[in-house]
């Protein structure tokens, strides 16, 4: 008998290991091993990331144990039964109201789930609260044309392998406004929907570690979208995956992991938004195109604390921001990527940071102009112990230069140059970091500077330095 049972064990094991990958998977693999993941249409990059296991699966297939990220081309089933009892089912409602209809339902709370699949206007009010019973997602919009509106959807469930959300959109031409979305796992989730507006949403994930909180506001495949006026509090990243044209504005991010991360997407313009006390502020990663502009960062801290990185990302814009109080000012890692291409950034205020700029590799095509430096630890520093002389540095102020402006043009009237003397150190060392403006680190840096030991390593020079804050970008604006 017991060896019935385990043959019958060993047969059923080897049926589960031979059972085909479900939804045309197996097919989309072994087109992936054929191809190399090479020439199949995908940006530049993501066959490294598929070997890093930076991402779990090609776009669109289901990762393996994840029910969440694919599935996106599946229409929900409608709900039958609500999560909540002793609740109104608000499907019920939905279900009622005719095609491009206004449906107003009476203030109070619901239960969800809720799934939308026709043109349809819900305006709450301020006064209809739709709750998920802390199971699955709350509300699904897959329809176009249709309006959100005064809901508060909360209680998701706290699974990330189905990506338990407050409200998924599926659709286009779509307006959400004025929803307050709380104690759930991911908030807002755009999957190959365009041309939608996204305003003036207050979000809030659940109450777990920064790490294993979910998503604020997500786009995949998502194209031409507006994010406007939202205030996102305690929430994991706002993230935008292979998602172009996109317009981030007004926005307010705060403890937060990374406001805005764009990975392989284009063109996107972040402006105007306030981005405080997160990890990071906004993180280009192989994308090309854009632009960041007039935004404020503040208190980006921490080990990884930065206010606008970029990695192997080219041709994007970065000017008048405002960026204090951030362990990183702007980081640069290979970037700009593609031959030929650009980084600018112009007229921003850079000040109070550990470091203004760092740089991860002595690499050319950034041009730095018209920016003021003022109050950093450290102005410009370098991780590969090079220098950033290849660079473009031009009409920027620096607090520390030592010059005169004789004929009162408002550009000083020798070069600005930048030594790296004992502060080297902590660069090449990262344990030194700890030291760093100590006293005994001050000490031997005055002692390098009046008795070199070695010679200093210039880092960078700015040959029309600006004399005062005001006249920094005077020359880059043409005046």
């Amino acid at each position: 008998m017991l060896l019935r049972l385990l043959a019958a064990g060993v047969s059923c094991g080897l049926a589960l290991i031979l059972l085909p990958l479900p939804g045309g998977a197996e097919d989309a693999l072994t087109a992936l091993q054929r191809s190399g993941a090479r020439g199949s249409g995908r940006p530049a990059g993501e066959a490294d990331d598929l070997r890093r296991g930076a991402l779990s699966a090609p776009p669109g297939m289901a990762a393996p144990g994840s029910a969440g990220w694919g599935g996106i081309d599946e229409k929900a089933a409608l709900p039958v039964l609500p999560r909540v009892p002793g609740l109104p089912f608000l499907q019920d409602l939905v279900n009622a109201a005719p095609a491009g209809s206004l449906l107003r339902p009476p203030p109070g709370r619901y239960s969800g789930p809720l799934v939308v699949n026709k043109p349809l206007t819900i305006d709450g009010g301020g006064q209809v609260i739709i709750d998920g019973g802390g199971k699955g997602t709350v509300f699904v919009l897959e329809a176009n044309d249709s309006v959100l509106r005064g809901l508060h959807l909360t209680a998701s469930g706290a699974s990330h392998d189905s990506d338990d959300a407050c409200l998924n959109v599926r659709g286009d031409r779509n307006v959400i406004e004025d929803l307050t979305i709380d104690d759930c796992l991911f908030g807002i989730d755009l999957k190959k929907s365009n041309d939608n507006v996204v305003r003036n949403n207050r979000i809030r994930s659940k109450p777990f570690d920064l790490g294993t909180r979910g998503d604020s506001l997500r786009l995949w495949y998502s194209q031409r979208n507006l994010i406007a006026g939202n205030r996102i509090e305690d929430a994991r990243d706002m993230v935008a995956w292979y998602s172009n044209d996109n317009r981030y504005l007004g926005n307010e991010a705060r403890r937060s992991r990374y406001s805005i991360h764009f990975m392989f997407a284009a063109n996107n313009l972040v402006e105007g938004n306030r981005f405080a006390d997160n990890a990071v502020g906004v993180y280009i990663m192989y994308s090309g195109g854009g632009v960041i502009r007039r935004n404020v960062f503040s208190h980006a801290n921490g080990p990884t604390g930065m206010a606008v990185g970029f990695k192997e990302a080219s041709d994007v814009l970065v000017e008048e921001n405002e960026i204090i109080y951030c362990g990183v000012g702007i980081g640069l890692d290979m970037s700009p990527f593609e031959p030929e291409s650009t980084i600018r950034i112009r007229r921003n205020r850079i000040a109070y940071n550990g470091v203004g700029m760092s740089f991860l590799a002595d690499k050319d095509g950034t041009l730095i102009e018209g920016n003021v430096f003022e109050g950093n630890l450290t102005p410009v520093a370098m991780g590969d112990s090079g220098s950033a002389r290849h660079n473009v540095w031009r009409n920027n102020y620096w607090d520390d230069y030592q010059g005169f402006d004789r004929n009162r043009d408002h550009i000083g009237d020798r070069p600005h140059e930048l030594y790296a003397y004992a502060d080297q150190l902590w660069m090449e060392m990262p344990y030194a970091r700890f030291f760093r403006n100590a006293p005994m680190m001050e000490m031997l840096d005055f002692l390098e500077r009046l008795a070199p030991f070695s010679s200093p390593v210039l880092l960078l020079r700015d040959e029309q330095p600006a004399f005062t804050p005001a006249a920094a970008g005077r020359r880059s604006a043409g005046e």
